[in-house]
């Protein structure tokens, strides 16, 4: 059988702070073909446990090289249509990340 896919990484992704807090909640999966899926560790720091900013550039890194690799993210992250309703926005995707973004710019460091 074959498959569209090389590697195979999930990614936890609870707990709530900022993008630069090392939180428990926070992990990382990979398997490569049929293999069982192990672990991935923090790069060394004094931070025992990975932080979102760390994810994100991990993600980046891996998803630059040439293997294909599919990606499961467990985050629970959701608004309600009423929200959408109350702030006449458009119920999408693009237009939900441009509000976000201008509301809650979460992208700074210790934000």
């Amino acid at each position: 059988m074959t498959t569209a896919f090389t590697r195979y990484i999930g990614i936890d992704y609870s707990g709530a702070q900022t993008p630069e807090s090392s939180l428990k909640g926070l992990r990382i999966y990979c398997s490569y073909g049929a293999a069982a899926a192990q672990e991935v560790a923090p790069p060394p720091s004094p931070r025992k446990y990975w932080t979102r900013r760390g994810i994100a550039e991990w993600l980046a890194d891996r998803l630059a090289e040439d293997v294909p690799t599919i990606v499961g993210i467990d985050h629970g992250f959701s608004f309600p249509l009423r929200y959408f309703e109350v702030h006449h926005l458009e119920p999408d995707w693009p237009t939900f990340l441009e509000d976000f973004q201008r509301h809650w710019p979460t992208d700074a460091k210790h934000t």
